[in-house]
């Protein structure tokens, strides 16, 4: 992981926008989910109500560790 996967903004009204036990690794990189528009495929931890996606809960775009995953899905292949 290079230093360009990993972004935090400690001064953010929102921070951290999810509940985490580990607010010191909670990654801002990718505030809006770029999994979002895969719907349930994102493979994040959601909540479906009256066909409206409630990601309150997840925190997979926010683990440092899935940013080579993220990236991943998002390269298009030739």
């Amino acid at each position: 992981m290079g230093n360009h996967a990993f972004f935090q903004n400690r001064d953010c009204a929102f921070f951290p926008c999810h509940e985490t036990a580990s607010p010191e690794e909670f990654n801002c990189l990718f505030c809006f989910c770029p999994l979002y528009h895969l719907g349930e495929a994102c493979g994040g931890d959601f909540l479906c109500q009256n066909g409206v996606k409630d990601c309150s809960a997840c925190l997979y775009p926010h683990d440092p560790a899935h940013y080579g995953e993220i990236i991943a899905r998002l390269t298009p292949t030739k």
